[in-house]
């Protein structure tokens, strides 16, 4: 008995969401005519950041509620690599914990001092220091303080020659970036999520692609926070000494 045998091609096409109801009009969604007008304002010129595009509505810092929380945005960054080769991010910032510098860890932007119920932190200067309130919080009902509306999304693009297997390891490798620059990372608040794409240019070293996407998230969660401007009752890094 044969059996007759196709094979269905179902294009894929992957995407994620950045939660960012919690400021503005939650009523206001964008619809066909934004996309199509996206698209046309497509250009060469560097991407706005900050109070930007995906970073419009991203904030951090907001385990005691979007009352001790900042204001974060979009950022940028790239590298050369040498010989014409280049890796790339760009990164829309809406996490859970605060964002800190990757080289001395004090943090630049993440949940304020604040009080909640009886719950009074204050561990870092302005901020509440994410890691010490649920540490302050452990054996307790810590969800019922914390949004889980938060994800860092981003692209990480390069020239690089990559096969599927090594664009995934290259989109591996750069959830390093948030690693060092935020505190806690990868929580089950968070849905963070990166892509890898390539066009596929030039040769290079998996390893010191995937090395280096790491370096440019890592800017580029920094800058996202850095260019960020206060919107309502939401403080940005920039209005810190």
């Amino acid at each position: 008995m044969g059996f007759d045998v196709r094979v269905a091609k179902v294009p894929i096409v992957p995407a994620a969401i950045l939660f960012d109801l919690g400021i503005g009009r939650s009523d206001v969604r964008p619809d066909a005519a934004m996309g199509y007008q996206a698209c046309l304002n497509a250009s060469t010129e560097p991407p706005r950041q900050g109070n930007a595009g995906a970073g419009m509505g991203a904030t951090v810092g907001k385990i005691l509620g979007m009352a001790g929380a900042m204001k974060s945005g979009i950022g940028t960054a790239s590298v050369d690599l040498g010989g014409g080769a280049l890796v790339g991010a760009i990164v829309a910032v809406n996490a859970f914990g605060d964002v800190v510098d990757p080289a001395t860890g004090r943090i630049m932007a993440g949940a304020r001092t604040t009080k909640v119920g009886p719950l009074q932190i204050g561990a870092e200067g302005p901020f509440a220091d994410t890691l010490e309130v649920m540490k302050s919080m452990a054996g307790k009902m810590i969800l019922r303080f914390a949004s889980r509306g938060n994800t860092v999304i981003g692209v990480v693009a390069t020239n690089a020659q990559l096969t599927k297997e090594e664009a995934n390891k290259v989109a591996q490798m750069a959830h390093d970036g948030i690693a060092r620059t935020i505190r806690p990372a990868h929580t089950m608040l968070d849905g963070d999520t990166l892509f890898a794409i390539s066009t596929g240019a030039k040769k290079v070293d998996v390893n010191i692609v995937g090395a280096y996407a790491a370096e440019v998230v890592a800017h580029s969660i920094v800058k996202a926070v850095m260019a960020a401007e206060a919107v309502e009752n939401l403080p940005a890094a920039k209005d810190f000494k």
